[in-house]
């Protein structure tokens, strides 16, 4: 009976999440009474039970079983419950603001509950009458406690505010939530940046991402030694232990391999950094694009000239080398309906509409014209001599002079062929808007960019791989596209239109890219 029983169940079970319940028994029994399992109820989702059986955790549809024991849950007045755990800004006034827009849109009504210092819920009810539908359970914490929250089975949702480390990825997949780093377990939900800021009366107005992290290490301590007054320069950096100070971590002083200084003040949150930095007029804060306030943001810049200011232009199209995205993460488990149809909206016009209210940088697509961009065009030209030929600048004007930029771009993880995290979402969005025809009819051309370390015949070729590879991945990803509906094309300038200087790291990997362009 057990061996014929494991063989029908397997067929049954779907992996899949279901809101966690107190683990109690419960016999889930086939409609025709043949088929019979136990064991501990670990997750309704309003469709399917998921069970800790002799034979392992499982996911069993419901509409075929009857559940008997005392866990079983209510099935006619069931209430959907979803956890959602991370950083502190995203989790306590970002996230919430998307689950209020979904409950408008979707013609309910919701209503917040305090339950703790930084803990509260979200009640989601049907929109004339008083059926609760739905509980969201906020902690807003940190980045750290939202992924321990998630190896506890204390969260269905992690937001982020910098992506997963290998040794977390590692003990998600061995926890038995997938692969975190997979396209269907992470996304990216709002776009950040680091900015270096300093009050109005500061005379500097730009710095070297080098020189800014030998002001974080400690190895530049006056204001002189950058052309300011001689005076002590005061470093306000976010809590290490938050997702932010560990972005910071990882994009400025690990590059260099890198640490702060003894000397720095930590702070909290990101908003104190700005009080900070602003009654302070010889301090230096790193805050969040969204938390600027009436500071003043430096320009990165580099021995070359170039210099790029965090905007929500740069930093949606990531041309801005410290462009820090902020990610969901999802464990291998089912959620509840209305979760599904929460996690699909995230992805929606009307979501980037409230990600942008909210301070941070959406993901909508947008067009740009050249004659948007004649700071990058002076750049080429300046650079033009013996590596990048005047022929090559005109073919290159001669191409893209009647089409316009997306802002959806592609770059690599240093020292990989493998797509960053922003890229990798930008793969997916991309390929669903070909998918829903919004090309139709039109020309896409992706654009493959270089850095000039080498030969420039070289990089442009390198540069061309770097275009077909991305052209692939979203052709691959864009599973119904009709690719007769819309031309997919290809090539490469190399290093003839430069982002940033190339005597940095940052700055090379920043002109390491795949455009796309459109007509």
């Amino acid at each position: 009976m057990q061996t014929i029983s494991a063989m029908v169940w397997a067929v049954l079970f779907v992996l899949g999440t279901a809101t966690a319940i107190a683990a109690q028994d419960v016999t889930l029994t086939s409609r025709d009474g043949g088929v019979e399992v136990s064991g501990n109820l670990l997750g309704y989702d309003g469709e399917f039970y998921r069970i800790d059986t002799i034979y392992g955790e499982l996911t069993v549809d419901g509409s075929g079983v009857v559940c008997e024991g005392p866990g079983c849950p209510n099935l006619t007045n069931f209430v959907a419950e979803l956890k959602i755990s991370g950083a502190h800004a995203l989790a306590s006034m970002l996230m919430p603001a998307l689950v209020e827009a979904f409950a408008v849109r979707n013609g309910y009504r919701s209503e917040r509950r305090t339950t703790g210092t930084d803990t509260f819920t979200l009640e989601i009810y049907s929109g004339e009458g008083s059926d609760l539908l739905a509980r969201m359970l906020f902690s807003a914490a940190t980045t750290d406690e939202g992924f321990a929250d998630l190896l506890a089975d204390q969260a269905d949702i992690v937001v982020a505010a910098r992506e997963i480390r290998p040794d977390e990825r590692n003990r998600a997949r061995d926890a038995g939530l997938g692969d975190l780093y997979a396209a269907n377990r992470s996304r990216v939900l709002a776009l950040d940046a680091i900015v270096p800021v300093v009050s109005l009366g500061n005379p500097l107005n730009q710095i070297a991402p080098s020189e800014l992290a030998r002001i974080v290490s400690g190895d530049i301590l006056r204001w002189s030694e950058l052309g300011g007054p001689d005076a002590p320069i005061s470093v306000h950096l976010p809590d290490p232990k938050t997702g932010f100070g560990q972005a910071i971590e990882d994009l400025l002083m690990t590059p260099l391999e890198d640490t702060p200084s003894q000397t720095v003040t930590y702070h909290a949150s990101v908003s104190e950094i700005s009080r900070a930095v602003r009654r302070d007029p010889f301090a230096m804060g790193m805050t969040s694009y969204s938390e600027i306030g009436s500071n003043k943001p430096l320009s990165l810049t580099g021995g070359c000239g170039y210099s790029l200011d965090a905007t929500r232009l740069t930093i949606k199209m990531e041309d801005y080398p410290l462009t820090a995205p902020n990610f969901v993460y999802l464990p291998a488990r089912r959620p509840p309906k209305i979760g599904r149809e929460f996690l699909a909206f995230l992805r929606s016009p009307a979501a980037q509409l409230v990600i942008r209210r909210a301070g941070f940088v959406d993901q909508t697509p947008e067009e740009i014209g050249i004659d948007q961009q004649g700071q990058r065009l002076a750049n080429a030209i300046a650079q033009a001599g013996p590596e990048i030929r005047l022929e090559e600048l005109q073919r290159m004007i001669a191409t893209l002079g009647l089409m316009r930029r997306l802002t959806t771009s592609f770059r690599f993880e240093a020292g990989s062929v493998r797509l960053d995290a922003q890229s990798r979402s930008n793969v997916a969005q991309l390929a669903r808007a070909l998918e829903r025809g919004t090309y139709d009819a039109r020309r896409l051309l992706f654009v493959g960019f270089s850095d000039g370390d080498g030969a420039a015949e070289a990089n442009r070729n390198i540069a061309l791989r770097r275009a077909e590879a991305v052209r692939r991945a979203v052709v691959s990803a864009a599973e119904t596209i009709d690719i007769e509906r819309v031309s997919l094309d290809i090539d490469a300038f190399g290093e003839a239109l430069p982002m940033a200087c190339d005597d940095s790291s940052w700055g090379r990997q920043a002109n390491r890219r795949v455009e796309v362009w459109i007509r």
